[in-house]
């Protein structure tokens, strides 16, 4: 039982990480293009959606359907993790990337 827990801790981990992409994702999308505040809010709720959609599909796959503690600490290290070490590389790449690509 504690190997299945050690397991399903550290898949909410790496979906912790996961969730830190889409995060850089909007936020890479923000940095590079500047839109309407309604795009910013659509943007907001999908960012949300596709969250919640990662969570309950890891719910249901791997623990189904049980929410405990432990996958939620695992979720917020993976999410700070990803955010403290490689979030600020990832964002700065993406945006210069996405600057010479329309720059042409």
């Amino acid at each position: 039982m504690a190997i299945n827990q050690a397991y399903i801790f550290l898949l909410f981990t790496l979906n912790g990480v996961i969730i830190g992409l889409f995060f850089d994702f909007f936020r890479i999308l923000r940095k590079s293009f500047k839109t309407k505040n309604i795009v910013t809010y659509i943007e907001d709720g999908l960012f949300w959606i596709l969250t919640g959609i990662s969570i309950i599909y890891f719910m249901y796959k791997f623990s189904d359907g049980n929410l405990r503690l432990y996958m939620v600490i695992g979720l917020s290290i993976g999410f700070i993790l990803y955010l403290l070490v490689v979030s600020k590389t990832i964002i700065n790449i993406f945006v210069k990337i996405l600057q010479i690509l329309f720059e042409f």
